[in-house]
C-alpha cells in the first residue's frame, strides 16, 4: 500500500495531571503510545481542571488520539 491509501481511526481518551495540562497530554498520549501503534496525531477536544477546596486539583483533556489501520 502506498502512504496515499492508508486508512485512520480516531479513538478519544481522557487523561489528567496534578501539574499541568500539557503533562496531561504526555500521561495520555504515553499510555496511548503502548496499545495503539502507528499514531499520526492528536487533536484536543477539551481542557477541564478540578477544583477542592478552593484549590486546582488536577488537570484534564479529552482527545483525539489518530492512528493508521494495519493492512
Amino acid at each position: 500500500m502506498s502512504s496515499l491509501e492508508n486508512v485512520a481511526r480516531v479513538t478519544e481518551i481522557i487523561s489528567e495531571s496534578p501539574k499541568s495540562f500539557d503533562d496531561a497530554i504526555k500521561v495520555g498520549f504515553g499510555r496511548a503510545s503502548k496499545t495503539l501503534r502507528g499514531i499520526t496525531g492528536l487533536r484536543i477536544m477539551e481542557q477541564r481542571v478540578s477544583v477542592k477546596d478552593n484549590q486546582m486539583q488536577t488537570y484534564r483533556v479529552r482527545m483525539e488520539v489518530i492512528f493508521i489501520l494495519d493492512d
